[in-house]
C-alpha cells in the first residue's frame, strides 16, 4: 500500500467523532444517478458482505424460526429487500430446516427490484416494487416483518411510519436489524471491507452506514412502546416487536 493510501485508509479507519449520529451523510447508492457498474457489483456483493457482518443466521434462529408454523406455509415481508440476498437466504434455511417459509421482499427502488428479479430465483421467494404503506393500504398481512440496514436509512418520520407499519402487517413479530454504532467498528470495517470495495459502494457506503447509526442507547430512547432493543454482539442492533 502506498503511503499516500495509507494515510487515507488512517483517516478513515479512526474518525475524529462518532458520540452522535451524522444525518447528514448520504450513501452514493441512494443517487439516483450513481454509475449502475459499481450498483450491480454492490448488490451482487451484499451477499458475502451480510454473511460475515450480519449474524442474520443468529437471529433466525433466536426469533424467526421458533414462531414458523409447524404444518402449513410461514409468511414473512422483507422490507427494503435491495439486492435480495436476505430474502433468499431465509428462504434457503428454513427449507433446509423442514420448514416451508414463504418470503415477499418488497423495496420501492426501481433498481433494486430490477436486481433482485435478475438473479437465479429460489422456492418460495418473490420480489415487489412496493413500500410498507402500500401494503398496509391493501390489507396485506404476513407472519413475520423483517429488514436488514434500513432503519438508519430513514428520517424519524419515516422509521416511525415504518414500524407503525410493522405492527399492522406482522401477525406474529417484527424484527429489524441494523447496524450499532462504534469507533472500533468503524476502524475494523474501514480495513475489513477492503477486498470487497473495488468497483462498488461497499467501503464507502458501508463507513456512511455506520455514522448513520443507532447505539443501544438511542434506539432505546426512540423505540415506541411495545418494541424491545436487542444487542446482537458489540456491531448488531435489533428493534424487535411481538405482535402476540
Amino acid at each position: 500500500m502506498s503511503e499516500d493510501a495509507a494515510r487515507r485508509v488512517g483517516r478513515l479507519a479512526l474518525p475524529p467523532d462518532l458520540s452522535e449520529r451524522d444525518l447528514r451523510a448520504v450513501e452514493l447508492m441512494d443517487d439516483p444517478d450513481c454509475d449502475p457498474r459499481r450498483l450491480a457489483r454492490t448488490y451482487a456483493r451484499f451477499r458475502m458482505l451480510n454473511s460475515l457482518v450480519a449474524g442474520w443466521r443468529t437471529t433466525y434462529r433466536r426469533h424467526l424460526r421458533p414462531r414458523f408454523h409447524a404444518h402449513g406455509p410461514t409468511t414473512l415481508l422483507d422490507l427494503g429487500s435491495g439486492g435480495g440476498d436476505l430474502a433468499r437466504a431465509l428462504a434457503r434455511w428454513a427449507r433446509r430446516d423442514g420448514f416451508d417459509l414463504r418470503v415477499t421482499g418488497i423495496d420501492p427502488d426501481p433498481r433494486a427490484f430490477t436486481w433482485s428479479r435478475s438473479r437465479p430465483p429460489v422456492a418460495g421467494v418473490q420480489f415487489r416494487r412496493a413500500s410498507s404503506e402500500e401494503l398496509v393500504a391493501d390489507g396485506s398481512r404476513f407472519d413475520l416483518v423483517t429488514s436488514n440496514h434500513l432503519l438508519h436509512h430513514l428520517s424519524p418520520q419515516q422509521r416511525d411510519d415504518v414500524l407503525t407499519d410493522s405492527e399492522q402487517l406482522a401477525r406474529l413479530a417484527a424484527v429489524h436489524s441494523d447496524i450499532q454504532r462504534s469507533r472500533l467498528g468503524y476502524a475494523l470495517f474501514s480495513v475489513a471491507s477492503l477486498p470487497l470495495a473495488p468497483g462498488s459502494f461497499i467501503r464507502e457506503d458501508g463507513l456512511t452506514s455506520i455514522r448513520r447509526s443507532y447505539t443501544a442507547a438511542e434506539l432505546r430512547l426512540i423505540a415506541p412502546r411495545g418494541w424491545a432493543v436487542e444487542a446482537l454482539g458489540p456491531w448488531r442492533l435489533l428493534l424487535v416487536h411481538d405482535s402476540r
